[in-house]
């Protein structure tokens, strides 16, 4: 089996290890990245991100790509609807451009960090299959190629189902209670144009008796409908997603009592997937161990409703990779200042997230949400 040593490893092409190798590159700090993906092109990269101004955006401002990310915003994008189960509409927010939370395609997004990356940076298609500690701070990574390599700084940016996190921590995400199911709808204003109108121009979200549909109207013209429902973790088990009208009928029985153009973002739509929404414990956190991190859902993988997960895994890239650069020769002063701001940073998201979903599902869950969006400063 060949080895070879990398100063430092990410092991990881997301967003939040994509942004840590640029942070690095800027300060002229050598780091390899390693994907399970075989190349960037292997697979869509999902739908719409709001981009914080505090902390996705203060990513992308120390990665020195702001503007660039800018030129890449879906304009009308923060434009916001909320609508109860017979399609009345109780909030609606257009995008004046002045909000602090642009939309950009994840796709997109992506490609800005990558291409700012040199080339070779990424190693493409290495499956972890194991990770050992070496002593002394070193650690080995073993790859499903039969190949390995040794580095100084692991760090584990490779998700929920993280190979890295069990160095650090025995935590393992458990199951939320919430099940998806995604559909889109493509070339919606042509082919869908009812489903179109009830989305409108940005973010959608309608509830309801512990239901929910979350949408966005995408950049390509197609609508991403994200599904919701209170369900046991066996559930998904049940439907056959292969079978398209099946696996449709199957959705909309939990939906018979609501308005027909809420049950055409299911019925009319031209896909059909299914996942579980899974968390690690609210305010997980591991005691320092020498040479090795965790940075975005490896190290704190919440519910999607705070809509926190892809800002907060920008922001501990360059966190971490700024740490790295204010620190040289002392990797350990490094990773104990990161650590140190990671923990409360996402204690306090991963709490928000945990809240929302309990009151987007619960039993006054579009009234509460009603009331959040119409007073207080979240109406601001």
């Amino acid at each position: 089996m060949s080895t070879t040593h990398f100063p430092i490893a990410i092991i990881g092409a997301g967003l939040g290890g994509l942004t840590a190798a640029r942070v690095l590159h800027v300060h002229g700090i050598e780091l390899a990245i390693f994907e399970l993906e075989a190349s960037a092109a292997a697979r869509t990269q999902g739908g719409m991100l709001d981009i914080h101004e505090t902390n996705g955006q203060k990513a992308l401002h120390a990665a020195g790509l702001h503007d660039d990310f800018l030129k890449i915003v879906h304009e009308g994008g923060q434009a916001m609807r909320l609508l109860g189960p017979d399609g009345t509409v109780h909030v609606a927010e257009e995008d004046d451009g002045t909000g602090g939370r642009p939309e950009v395609d994840r796709g997109d997004l992506r490609d800005l960090l990558l291409g700012s990356l040199p080339g070779g940076t990424i190693h493409w298609g290495r499956k972890v299959t194991g990770a050992r500690t070496l002593g002394d701070g070193r650690h080995e990574v073993t790859f499903a190629d039969g190949s390995a390599i040794t580095t100084d700084l692991l760090i584990g940016a490779d998700g929920a189902w993280s190979r890295i996190r069990p160095l650090v921590s025995s935590a393992w995400p458990a199951y939320t209670g919430i099940s998806f199911v995604e559909t889109d709808l493509f070339d919606a204003d042509t082919r869908h144009p009812r489903s179109a109108a009830v989305i409108g121009g940005g973010f959608f979200i309608a509830l309801g008796h512990e239901r929910g549909v979350l949408a966005h109207r995408e950049s390509d013209g197609s609508l991403h409908v994200y599904t919701a429902l209170k369900a046991d973790e066996g559930w998904l088990d049940t439907v056959d997603f292969t079978d398209q009208a099946a696996a449709k009928a199957a959705v909309l029985a939990h939906f018979e009592d609501w308005d027909e153009g809420l049950r055409a973002l299911v019925a009319d739509a031209d896909t059909i997937t299914s996942r579980r929404i899974h968390a690690l414990p609210v305010g997980h956190r591991w005691h320092r161990v020498p040479g090795v991190t965790l940075l975005g859902d490896a190290a704190h993988v919440m519910s999607p409703f705070a809509g926190e997960g892809a800002n907060l895994a920008m922001l501990d890239g360059a966190e971490l990779a700024l740490a790295i650069a204010a620190h040289p020769g002392d990797t350990e002063a490094a990773l104990a200042a990161y650590e140190e701001a990671l923990f409360p940073r996402s204690e306090e998201s991963a709490a928000e997230s945990a809240a929302n979903l309990d009151t987007m599902f619960g039993e006054c869950g579009l009234e509460q949400m009603v009331a959040f969006f119409t007073s207080g400063p979240a109406a601001q």
